[in-house]
Order: C-alpha cells, then sequence, then structure tokens
C-alpha cells in the first residue's frame, strides 16, 4: 500500500509538471513578475495537498475547509486538466492545430469542476421496492433509508451535515442504516465542531444502526465506536445482530480492514431463519458469503462508483456491483456511491445518494 501512494505522489507530480510545463505556451506573453506569481500560486496549489494530508489537527473553520477542497479538489484539476492537453497533443500528431489550446482547456476544465461540485451538493433520492417473503411480527410495509460514505470531517462540514439530517428526516424513515465511512479520517474535526449536536436529531422508530467502515480504521477504531455510542443514538454493530421490535434482524459486519473479523456464516447463525434480516457491510466485497447466508437484503458502500469519470470504470471492473441494485438468487444486494464523499468536492458521472427502501414483508 505505501508503494502505491508512493507512485500516486510521483505520477501527481508529473502531471502538474506537464500541466506548468504546458502553461508557458501563455506564460511566455507576460511579464516577469506576472510569470513569477503565477508559478509561485500554482506549485503553492499543487503541493497544498501534501500539507493537508501531513496535518491531522488542523484548526477547525472556514479557512481549513477552503484549504481541504483546495488541496484535495487539485487531484482532479490535475486530472482533467492533463487528459484534455494530452488530447490536444493528439491532434498535433495528426497536424490538427489547436490554437490557444492551454486557455481552452484551462477553461473546460473549471466549467467541469463547477458543474461537478454543483452535481455533489445535490445529492439524489433513490426509491427502490423490494419484496422479501418472509414475514415480520407487525406490519408489512417498511421504511428504511440507509446511507453510506458520509465522510464527516474538513471536507463534509457541520453545515453540509445539517442538510443530510434534513434530508434523510424528510424521508419519515422506520429505520435508519449507515454503511459505514461516517468519519472521514481524523475525528478531532468532527469533535470540535460538535457534529454529535446534528446526528442527534436523527431519530426513527426502530432505531438507527451503522457499522463501521475502512475510514472508521483510518481515524482510530476505539475512538470513533466511542464518539458514536457516547454523543449519537446511533447503534454500533461491529460483527453483532439486533433484533428489532417487529422481528427484522439487523446484522453488522466488522469491516474487511480487520484480518480476523467473523465470517458471516457464524453471525448468521443464531438468526431465525423464518424472519427476515439484513446484512450491513461496508465494502461489496465477497457477495456470495451473503447468497451462501440466504441474507434478504444486503446493504454496501465504499466504493463511491469511482467518484469522478473515468474512474468509475476501475470501481465497476473491481467490484460485481459497484452501485446501484442487483439480486443474487434470493439475495438483494445494493451499493451505494454514497451521500457525501472522500477528498474532491466534485462529483462528474456519478451522482450522491440517499436510498429509500419500501420493503414488503410476507404477510
Amino acid at each position: 500500500m505505501g508503494l502505491f501512494f508512493i507512485a500516486l505522489a510521483v505520477a501527481y507530480l508529473l502531471g502538474n509538471g506537464y500541466i506548468y510545463f504546458r502553461s508557458w505556451e501563455v506564460l511566455h506573453l507576460v511579464p516577469t513578475a506576472v510569470r513569477w506569481a503565477f508559478s509561485l500560486l500554482y506549485w503553492a496549489g499543487a503541493c497544498s495537498l501534501f500539507f493537508v494530508f501531513g496535518n491531522r489537527e488542523m484548526p477547525v473553520g472556514a479557512m481549513s475547509h477552503a484549504l481541504y477542497y483546495l488541496s484535495t479538489g487539485w487531484l482532479v484539476f490535475t486530472l482533467y486538466l492533463v487528459m484534455l492537453l494530452l488530447g490536444t497533443d493528439l491532434l498535433r500528431l495528426f497536424h490538427i492545430q489547436f490554437p490557444y489550446r492551454f486557455i481552452i482547456c484551462l477553461g473546460l476544465t473549471i466549467v467541469i469542476l463547477v458543474g461537478g461540485y454543483i452535481h455533489y451538493s445535490n445529492p439524489k433520492t433513490e426509491v427502490v421496492r423490494l419484496d422479501i417473503n418472509k414475514p415480520v411480527v407487525e406490519g408489512e410495509e417498511l421504511r428504511v433509508v440507509a446511507v453510506s460514505d458520509i465522510h464527516l470531517g474538513y471536507g463534509t462540514t457541520k453545515s453540509r451535515l445539517q442538510r443530510y439530517v434534513q434530508l434523510i428526516m424528510a424521508q419519515q424513515p422506520d429505520l435508519i442504516l449507515i454503511s459505514g465511512d461516517l468519519i472521514d479520517s481524523n475525528l478531532f474535526p468532527v469533535k470540535a465542531q460538535a457534529m454529535g449536536e446534528e446526528l442527534r436529531r436523527l431519530h426513527a422508530p426502530l432505531g438507527i444502526y451503522m457499522v463501521p467502515g475502512n475510514h472508521e480504521y483510518h481515524s482510530g477504531i476505539r475512538r470513533c465506536r466511542e464518539f458514536v455510542q457516547q454523543e449519537t443514538p446511533i447503534c454500533w454493530l461491529q460483527d453483532s445482530t439486533v433484533v428489532l421490535a417487529n422481528g427484522l434482524q439487523i446484522v453488522g459486519r466488522d469491516d474487511r480492514s480487520n484480518p480476523h473479523r467473523k465470517p458471516l456464516a457464524e453471525l448468521v447463525r443464531p438468526l431465525d431463519p423464518q424472519r427476515p434480516f439484513i446484512v450491513l457491510d461496508h465494502q461489496p466485497t465477497h457477495l456470495e458469503e451473503a447468497v451462501e447466508a440466504r441474507a434478504d437484503l444486503q446493504f454496501s458502500g465504499h466504493t463511491h462508483d469511482g467518484q469522478v469519470w473515468p474512474l468509475n470504470y476501475i470501481t465497476r471492473s473491481l467490484f460485481e456491483v459497484s452501485q446501484g441494485y442487483k439480486r443474487l438468487g434470493e439475495t438483494h444486494v445494493y451499493v451505494s456511491s454514497g451521500l457525501s464523499l472522500w477528498g474532491p468536492p466534485f462529483r462528474i458521472g456519478t451522482c450522491s445518494e440517499l436510498t429509500l427502501f419500501n420493503i414488503h414483508f410476507k404477510p
């Protein structure tokens, strides 16, 4: 994993070097003072990523939020501007001239990023109707709001969380499920912004349940568990199960970041096979375990559906279900692309989503 991040950092710096080199097609026309100012600002922006990830406890406020968005957003800025400039290089190989190409490519990149930010800021509500051929103790219909990958921290701030809580509660859920990565990579900004106050506004008659994701492990799994249990109404499930008042059973798996997590077959062994059960598992790997266990529904997240094009093609090649619904045997599988996201605040070719399950049980 260390070698992967080193390779990513090298590729990132090479990409920025390529952009800077191409920028001289315009810079040679401007005064020396402007060139120096641009160079300083450009490399400060490019290198801000290393500053942010090297400082886990920045002061919380508008400046740190803006710096976080600038530094992580520079990743996507680099990706798109490099792709556009390389496209013009290919055109030149075929003797197709592209005047003002740097300015045009820069303008297109900015337009794409603005559109991606607006798209990210307006999550969609995905309504999924499911029929489960098992009865519950009472009632036949259930409204379940399921979310994943909220990533609270320097990026997803308290004000954005407030909008998410309003969106969740507007669905009037009977049950709320959170499939991991509630915390981003550091509990410090979550506590500093008193985000527990907003999370305490969540309410559902049958309860609120979550499992840890890989980012809870990045943030410190013990501290995250204590925060959730002590400062929120959320019930923490970690290789554990719960039976709700209506007889629905919830199985909460530990994240696969823990190599010693329990097999799903062991977790479901004490359950009543005549009653329905839902599996929460942050990462949608080993879906065959849910099928073999005869789970009625598995809800996962983690993938972000790649977050920005063309990275969604990578996640779709890595996961059997990268986003959306699929039925495998008797098991319904749904993978959320995430209500929020990690790092760059853009959705390009993907969507932020809240999932509302309208579940009908056998009478």
